[in-house]
């Protein structure tokens, strides 16, 4: 417990009050722009292309062979 990184430590602040004013959001629901325009770098989404086609044609190969 001696080498504790102090990004993960506790500072003793408040936190953040629960936003209660939702009224004031009504205008502009969508979620932050940071969440839309962020770049997905090493995302799943590439690698998923490839495995989900082949796991589906693997899937029907194994359903036709062992269908009656």
């Amino acid at each position: 417990m001696e080498n504790i990184d102090p990004k993960h430590a506790e500072s003793g602040e408040a936190p953040k009050p629960i936003e209660k004013d939702y009224e004031s959001h009504k205008a502009d629901p969508g979620p932050g722009k940071p969440a839309v325009t962020e770049r997905d770098e090493n995302g799943a989404g590439s690698v998923l292309r490839w495995i989900l086609p082949i796991a589906i044609i693997i899937g029907l190969i194994v359903w036709f062979a062992l269908r009656k």
